[in-house]
């Protein structure tokens, strides 16, 4: 299938260098000032065939409104078990509540699957 979103390209380049591995991904609310983590989940990617519609048609799911979504590999090592991955989320989002700047440390796409970046806003 091919690549037509940056997601596409992402997951298609993050397999080739990593195999199979576990994904940790937050829903966001995206305003123009501000970015709200609204749900997260884990999912196991297995080979480079998932594509940006699959993940819209599983984001649709969590029942919550959506402009942004963050996605980051759960570990270095690949494919994690179920616990590993629950405790990493658990652990990720309680970051990104207190810090929102984490966004950058992940890959950062928006509802057509396009990259987003995440500026600073600095108030007087």
């Amino acid at each position: 299938m091919p690549a037509e979103t940056d997601f596409d390209d992402w997951i298609i380049a993050t397999h080739a260098e990593a195999g199979d591995f576990t994904m940790l991904f937050v829903l966001l609310g995206v305003g123009e000032t501000t970015v709200e983590p609204r749900r997260a989940a884990w999912l196991h990617v297995m080979g480079d065939e998932t594509r940006w519609p699959e993940m819209k048609r599983l984001f649709i799911g969590a029942g919550v409104a959506w402009d942004g979504v963050v996605f980051y590999r759960a570990g270095r090592e690949g494919l994690v078990p179920d616990d590993t991955a629950r405790a990493r989320l658990a652990a990720l989002t309680a970051r990104l509540h207190e810090d929102r700047s984490l966004i950058r440390d992940g890959f950062f796409f928006n509802a057509d699957g396009l990259t987003m970046q995440l500026e600073e806003v600095r108030r007087h």
